[in-house]
């Protein structure tokens, strides 16, 4: 059996802040803790971000009594214009996605888009996900 071929989940956001603001809050742990993989009902349990080409991250949210960990690796840097890396949740699933983030100036702020290579059973469920997380991004900006 072959595996199918991923898909791409984009997601677009404009915020009123400055590119830098929005590309330095994905590195941060502290601000990543207040809106990556973070959700209403979970309690985040640890954020570790090694924010370097070649680094790894971990964010882990205790959700229902499970501790739920995101991990990848950062493949590229480019402040303030494009983040991208590996996205791997273990307790689901053993494929690893790619995420690219590219922020644009866009008036007084800037436009994010987000690009997540995913395997079509889990596109949907991708698409709602970034979009709560990139709402609660826009919370999270000072």
């Amino acid at each position: 059996m072959t595996a199918e071929a991923p898909v791409e989940v984009r997601v677009t956001r404009r915020f009123n802040a400055p590119p830098e603001r929005v590309f330095d809050a994905w590195l941060d742990p502290e601000k990543a803790a207040k809106f990556l993989y973070a959700t209403e009902e979970g309690e985040m349990v640890r954020v570790e971000i090694e924010a370097r080409v070649g680094g790894r991250y971990s964010i882990v949210e205790r959700r229902d009594g499970q501790d739920v960990d995101h991990t990848g690796e950062y493949l590229e840097i480019d402040r303030p214009h494009r983040l991208v890396f590996t996205l791997q949740v273990p307790l689901y699933s053993e494929a690893v996605d790619r995420v690219t983030v590219e922020i644009e100036p866009a008036g007084g702020g800037c436009e994010l888009t987000l690009v997540h290579e995913t395997s079509p059973e889990w596109a949907d469920q991708s698409g709602e996900g970034w979009s709560m997380i990139l709402d609660s991004l826009a919370a999270a900006l000072p």
